[in-house]
């Protein structure tokens, strides 16, 4: 399905009443579109999950361990850009949720991008990747990056040549892949790891396959409001987000509030050209969203509190009081997951 018959569906459908059928449409987007993408995974035990429009993440999955260590060590590694500073952690430290907390990330030369860096963690349920969805895949999306001027700056030649010069490297790559050292090895290994770095067991996930104690009242009451209001139009499925394109300012102008308009504002327009499709971007994964400030395309959202107030106006155009946005904040907390057997809060 296209993000145009998706786009169709919703303005057919409408906000609030079709918060869950549009969950299971999106869950179908999300298949449809990027199954070869998805991480094998153990089936999710029948649980309260079933009833709602949020699905828990996979507490196992199913890799070639080697090539999860082989991809890691790449993404790690700043010898993949061209001037040996810049790897691919930089801007996607684990440490701090996947992200670099900064509104628009540094690159080699201390060159600045000119939209938010997505977390790296549960990317590979996502039904495309880029802001834009410019990417089919994790193995097309590591493209980019290595190549922008902006990020890594570097080329595939110059790449493969640095690896080559490696001998742990050529060991590596001869022991997993028959042809060696080639660009499509390369962005196979890393994508592997990127698929790794998923956070199951957040205490919401807890909640979906059974135990109710994981949230409290005031989290719970976030969760009834998150889905009253009309948020699961466009956030759920099993990654609260990342399986369809929207619209940032449906309800009002948000560009025009805000001012001073950018390239990266032009969102998947700047890929089809198509005036439709101004200001569309792919729906952000909600998952560990408390440790991934800031927030939206442009960064400018600094807190949890800032980007609910701009989601509440901007896309339902609805207002909450002091106790709603504090419960929607905190049910926001508990979508933080672990990695690795450790929370990432």
């Amino acid at each position: 399905m296209g993000h145009r018959q998706a786009r169709r569906i919703y303005l057919l459908t409408g906000w609030v009443a079709a918060s869950v059928l549009l969950g299971a449409i999106g869950w179908g987007l999300y298949f449809n579109g990027a199954r070869d993408a998805v991480p094998p995974a153990v089936p999710v035990p029948a649980t309260i999950a079933a009833k709602e429009p949020v699905t828990p993440l996979p507490l196992t999955l199913s890799l070639d361990p080697d090539k999860v260590k082989l991809g890691g060590r790449l993404f790690g590694d700043p010898k993949l850009s061209s001037d040996g500073q810049v790897s691919c952690a930089h801007c996607h430290n684990l440490a701090t949720g996947g992200v670099d907390r900064l509104p628009f990330s540094n690159g080699i030369g201390g060159r600045q991008g000119h939209i938010n860096a997505p977390t790296v963690f549960n990317s590979g349920f996502n039904f495309r990747q880029f802001w834009d969805g410019r990417a089919a895949t994790l193995e097309d999306q590591i493209d980019g990056p290595l190549q922008n001027p902006l990020e890594m700056g570097n080329s595939w030649p110059k790449t493969l040549a640095t690896l080559e010069a490696d001998a742990d490297y050529r060991s590596k790559f001869s022991a997993l892949y028959p042809d060696g050292i080639q660009a499509l090895n390369v962005k196979d290994a890393i994508a592997t790891f990127e698929r790794s770095l998923v956070t199951p067991n957040a205490r919401f996930d807890r909640f979906l396959r059974g135990d109710l104690t994981a949230l409290n009242e005031q989290e719970q009451a976030g969760y009834r409001l998150f889905k009253r209001i009309g948020c699961t139009s466009c956030h759920q499925g099993m990654g609260i987000g990342g399986n369809l394109y929207q619209k940032l300012g449906i309800m009002e102008d948000y560009f025009s509030v805000r001012g001073h308009i950018t390239e990266a504002d032009g969102g998947r327009f700047n890929l089809t050209g198509q005036e439709e499709d101004r200001h569309f971007f792919k729906v952000p994964s909600l998952r560990n969203v408390a440790v991934t400030p800031p927030y939206l395309h442009d960064g400018s959202a600094r807190t949890l509190k800032d980007v609910v107030g701009i989601m509440v106006r901007f896309q339902l155009g609805t207002k909450l009081d002091a106790t709603e946005t504090g419960e929607l904040v905190a049910f926001l907390k508990t979508l933080t997951g672990e990695y690795q057997g450790r929370s990432l809060e």
